[in-house]
């Protein structure tokens, strides 16, 4: 399938986008009062004028340029300080083809930082660090004061040899359902693969290669301590990069637990249909929202049923273009929709509103909201690194799982992975790659108590393998919550305390999830 297609299958990361800018002005003392010629007075009135910020920064043995970080489908930008940095793509063969790296500090406010930097790990598999720099600097701002913040977009992501190809035969779309033909998903990854391999050699593009080009670009930057936060797919590269390098790391955060021992892909299908059942439980406990949708949950699975027997076209109006579009609606696709639905709280509380509307025949806001969220996703997820990530660590562990079958979204991200990993190439991971984590470092774990991709159960998880660790679960919340409410408060004093046993995370009880929509207007009041 296209790259942009095959983005709705991973661990996708949503994300809140901000900008945090910070100008910093330092005044000098002015000279004291002198008598001056007349003649003189209107040069001494004159604006001084100000000295040139400097054109670069040495870091470590890097010499660092001024630059702007943006964002896909935005007019913002982030000022930061950027270097690019060479790799061996085959680590087993230096002499061999080289890439480029696109990596990017924030420089802290204090004239002299901590000796420790942080470091934001991305999601997806496939996310760049840079492109999510609004995202990651909003959740990290109240550190910044006195900490360095490297973004360095992983290898087959964004700026660093990105593993993309094209494919302008057709728009991709949230209702397509060519992940469910064998035949046309292994002839799509085909196609892509051709176009990849003029520039790549996919196997080494994993999270173990890219775990060696962070350890290369710390000694680098002069060898400092790291603070790694890692968000969804960012904490599988969190673990791994602790594993490898212990004595590198001074603390760890993970938002939205990926465990070492989990295999990607095999519990979506359950994940999903927890979150749905616990989201939708809200609305037949609220007596407004009953009476509206009666068992939201029923409803999406009579949809289905109904999807099932007679997939069709539907019209609905676009929501950038405002023109009348068509699009196919299936189970599949409904199943896609549904999920992407999930992910966040306001989202979420839509999903009652929106499924009813389609169960009635109005699909414009079901298909509407995905086509957003889907364009979104695939603007900031590269397909080619995610399926090097997956099919190398994870796809032959694969196990069938019949219990899934009749679940909201089945079986179908299995099978559609097992058929592009019957292309993609293959690389290798260690022996120990799937071993639970154990460590005596400081870990900070956070949850979404509706997350559909990460539940709690897998902070849980990784925790027993912890001796200073702490899992906090975000009342309300959905995937990845290091920007709700506090939390940014929460990961400072974490960071600058390294006391996670201790935190007080008492704020935590002030999120709540959005009230369910009865109508468009909102909930009830």
């Amino acid at each position: 399938m296209s790259m942009n297609r095959k983005a709705r299958m991973g661990v996708a990361v949503a994300v809140a986008v901000a900008i945090l800018a910070a100008n910093h002005v330092r005044h000098r003392q002015a000279p004291p009062a002198v008598s001056t010629p007349a003649s003189a007075s209107t040069a001494a009135l004159d604006t001084p004028v100000k000295p040139a910020p400097p054109a670069t920064w040495k870091l470590g043995s890097l010499t660092l340029h001024a630059c702007e970080l943006g964002q896909p489908d935005s007019g913002r930008t982030s000022a930061a300080w950027c270097a690019p940095f060479d790799v061996p793509e085959n680590r087993a063969d230096p002499q061999g083809r080289h890439i480029t790296l696109k990596l990017a500090v924030v420089r802290a406010e204090a004239e002299v930082p901590a000796k420790d930097m942080l470091v934001f790990l991305a999601g997806g598999p496939g996310q760049a660090a840079t492109e999510n720099a609004g995202a990651a600097i909003a959740a990290l701002g109240p550190l910044l004061g006195h900490r360095n913040l490297l973004l360095l977009d992983q290898r087959g992501t964004g700026g660093s040899n990105p593993l993309s190809c094209k494919d302008e035969s057709k728009p991709a779309t949230p209702d397509e359902d060519v992940d469910n033909d064998p035949a046309k998903l292994k002839a799509e990854i085909q196609r892509c693969l051709a176009q990849v391999e003029k520039k790549a050699d996919p196997r080494f593009y994993t999270t173990t290669v890219a775990a060696q080009d962070l350890e290369d670009v710390r000694k680098a930057l002069g060898a400092p301590a790291f603070d790694l936060v890692g968000v969804s797919y960012g904490t599988r590269m969190a673990q791994q990069y602790l594993m490898h390098y212990p004595d590198a790391v001074r603390s760890v955060v993970l938002d939205g637990v990926v465990p070492n021992q989990l295999v990607l892909g095999e519990d979506f299908a359950r994940n999903l249909d927890d979150a749905l059942k616990a989201q939708f439980a809200r609305c037949t406990a609220d007596p407004a929202c009953k009476k509206r949708f009666g068992d939201p949950y029923q409803t999406l699975y009579q949809l289905r049923d109904a999807l099932r027997a007679n997939p069709h076209v539907v019209s609905f109006r676009d929501p950038q273009s405002y023109q009348t579009v068509q699009r196919r609606l299936s189970e599949f696709s409904l199943a896609s929709v549904v999920r992407m639905f999930a992910y966040t709280p306001p989202t979420a509380a839509l999903l009652p509103l929106s499924i009813d509307a389609a169960a009635h025949g109005d699909v414009g806001p079901l298909l509407g909201q995905a086509k957003l969220l889907s364009g979104d996703l695939a603007d900031t997820m590269n397909g080619g690194m995610q399926s090097s990530v997956i099919c190398s660590e994870d796809a032959d562990l694969f196990t069938p799982r019949p219990q899934d079958k009749d679940t909201i979204l089945g079986t179908r991200m299995i099978d559609a992975l097992t058929t592009v990993c019957s292309v993609w190439p293959h690389g290798t991971r260690p022996k120990d790659f799937h071993d639970p984590l154990k460590s005596d470092k400081p870990v900070l774990l956070m949850s979404g108590q509706y997350d559909p991709v990460t539940p709690p159960r897998y902070g849980d998880e990784v925790l027993k393998g912890l001796s200073d660790g702490r899992h906090l679960i975000a009342p309300g919340q959905g995937h990845n919550v290091i920007n709700a409410g506090c939390m940014p408060k929460l990961v400072k004093r974490f960071v600058e305390d390294l006391q996670p046993k201790t935190l007080d995370a008492s704020c935590l009880k002030r999120l709540q999830p959005t009230p369910m929509f009865i109508d468009f207007n909102g909930a009830t009041p």
